[in-house]
């Protein structure tokens, strides 16, 4: 079973929100997940992370998105600044 690190999405219409969750390569996008890692609501640019969950998942071959790692990415650097 192949985990991917991706986006889920819960937002309604015109008012996007996702959660980022860690899921079965061949599950649906809005569909069953193995564990909520996050969120995101781009409109807000609010950005919650379990950053420990999330390097779990990555240390045992989970594969995250290409957006997933650009916010992985962004997460980490506002770590380092604050």
């Amino acid at each position: 079973m192949a985990v991917h690190i991706r986006l889920a999405r819960a937002g309604s219409k015109k008012v996007p929100f996702y959660r980022i969750v860690a899921a079965d390569q061949r599950a649906p996008r809005g569909g069953r997940f193995l564990e909520r890692l996050g969120t995101w609501d781009p409109l807000r640019k609010e950005l919650v992370l379990k950053r420990d969950r999330v390097d779990h998942w990555l240390g045992h071959g989970a594969q995250a998105s290409a957006t997933v790692d650009r916010l992985i990415k962004k997460a980490a650097n506002a770590e380092t600044e604050s």
